[in-house]
């Protein structure tokens, strides 16, 4: 066997080739190197089990907002579908009053042939109407005044102390579609 130089064996201690002629020191670096690699695979497991994690934490947060967007839109997608004719029916609604003044003018009149003929056409009217969503707001006299619901236009003195706060007549009808109150009743409230 041929002896190496100093030089030799330096260079091959920084090129990571072990020497032959320290066992020992051999085998101390090789149990170095395999623990490095050791704790190097460890914490590169670690590693992607917190980016895994992290992944996981990410899919869970997107996943709930995507769920919370459809109930959202679809929520709002019913609201429009209740609503959608909204326009139209407040469109409608001053034809509704003037067919119920044309009804009470045509019931003093002695054609009651016409009267017959007119009110079917506004049964069928109000049924058509009602068919679609929309509801008379129920409003009486005597009522409490309810600032939600009534639209009151004016007060007057109240005729007597039980009638203080409450409805004392109605001027015009009120009307919701769905649950939203597309027309306030417009009454009179005593004061």
């Amino acid at each position: 066997m041929s002896k190496k130089s100093k030089v030799e064996e330096m260079e091959e201690e920084l090129n990571g080739v072990p020497t032959n002629e320290n066992p020992e020191l051999s085998e101390k670096n090789e149990s170095a190197d395999h623990g490095v690699e050791e704790d190097e695979e460890v914490s590169m497991e670690d590693r992607l089990r917190e980016d895994l994690a992290k992944e996981k934490d990410k899919f869970l947060r997107l996943f709930a907002e995507f769920e919370n967007f459809k109930k959202r839109t679809s929520k709002e997608r019913m609201e429009l579908f209740k609503t959608a004719g909204q326009e139209v029916m407040v469109s409608l609604l001053p034809i509704m009053d003037d067919f119920d003044r044309a009804l009470k003018e045509l019931s003093k009149s002695e054609d009651k042939e016409m009267f017959k003929g007119v009110e079917l056409i506004n049964i069928k009217f109000r049924e058509t109407l009602k068919s679609k969503g929309l509801e008379q707001v129920e409003v009486k006299e005597g009522d409490v005044f309810d600032a939600e619901i009534h639209e009151a236009i004016t007060q007057i003195p109240a005729p007597n102390k039980k009638l203080k706060g409450k409805i004392i007549d109605v001027v015009e009808k009120g009307f919701k579609l769905g649950d939203r109150i597309i027309r306030h009743p417009k009454v009179v409230v005593g004061n």
